[in-house]
């Protein structure tokens, strides 16, 4: 038995996903193939061979795959996936459109945003998942010959490099042309990328108009990257690429700080992993304080700046 995961990078590198997704995929101590698209990607492969617990790396170079689209990604895994007894996918953006598609086409059943899998000699596998914003885990045991699932990259440890893993090449169907890619617009910015940032501080709708005012000098001192929540999103207040939550980025920071934050359980399903939790209300009975480690119980407009003075001492 072999399996399948799915390697995603920016264009110049893997992403910690990839190797948080071959960490899931090592459970099942087999070997591992991971599959690396794009248009020019030999030092992103060279990057993944040295994954460890990767075997094989293989490549698919092709020119309609500069900009990926989901239906020539899952032409390209589905011709492939035969060889395959489990495909592992993270819970991203790309994995949540790809992976349904892929087992509908191979007649499987998919399990996604998996947390955990639980595996015993001769017993089908047990995937735990979070359900209703985090508030039960559903047990899924799936008997099917094959297997395949995306997993919530921040409950799986990132495996190390010291791998030396064997490049190969793979042949790439013609792309269907169903879609047609037109642009991108992407926000450059020097902070830490949310999905993998060790520290993240976000804030509430209650900032309002001063989001970036606020935050920023406090996210510099931190070298943070700055995240906010579904409300502050719909109100306009912050990007959409910024929103935290079950139904935004799910993170799980070494610190994170939440700024006038009540603690919905959408976002709190998105931050409930990190490691250390501040928050910082004005209400001493909003919900988030259950969760944080430690709570400052403030005026945000007021411990904001008085936050910063202190980290510039």
């Amino acid at each position: 038995m072999s399996i399948l995961v799915l390697a995603e990078h920016d264009g110049k590198q893997l992403k910690i996903s990839t190797a948080q997704a071959v960490a899931a995929a090592a459970l099942w101590q087999q070997p591992i193939d991971l599959l690396v698209y794009g248009n020019q990607v030999e030092q992103i492969a060279r990057g993944a061979a040295q994954l460890s617990g990767v075997g094989r790396v293989l490549v698919a170079q092709a020119d309609h795959l500069q900009f990926p689209l989901v239906e020539d990604v899952q032409d390209l895994i589905v011709s492939i996936a035969r060889e395959y007894k489990v495909i592992v996918s993270a819970h991203s953006v790309l994995g949540k459109s790809v992976i349904p598609g892929v087992a509908a086409r191979l007649d499987a059943a998919p399990i996604t945003d998996v947390i955990d899998i639980q595996l015993e000699p001769g017993v089908a596998p047990v995937y735990v998942r979070p359900e209703y914003a985090g508030n039960i885990f559903t047990h899924i045991q799936n008997p099917q010959a094959q297997q395949i699932i995306s997993v919530r990259a921040t409950a799986f440890r990132p495996v190390s490099n010291g791998g030396v893993a064997e490049i190969l090449t793979v042949a790439v169907p013609q792309s269907r042309n169903i879609s047609q890619w037109l642009s991108e617009d992407i926000n450059v910015s020097e902070r830490p990328d949310l999905s993998s940032a060790r520290v993240v501080i976000a804030g509430g709708r209650s900032l309002g108009e001063n989001f970036d005012s606020l935050l920023n000098p406090v996210a510099e001192r931190l070298d943070a990257a700055i995240g906010a929540t579904r409300a502050c999103v719909d109100a306009g207040f912050a990007p959409n690429d910024l929103q935290v939550g079950q139904t935004g980025t799910v993170i799980a920071p070494d610190l994170y700080i939440a700024v006038g934050i009540s603690g919905a359980m959408q976002h709190i399903a998105g931050i409930k992993d990190s490691k250390v939790i501040v928050a910082i209300n004005n209400d001493p009975d909003a919900p988030i304080f259950k969760y944080a480690d430690y709570g400052v119980i403030a005026d945000l407009f007021t411990a904001l700046p008085e936050l910063q003075h202190a980290l510039q001492q």
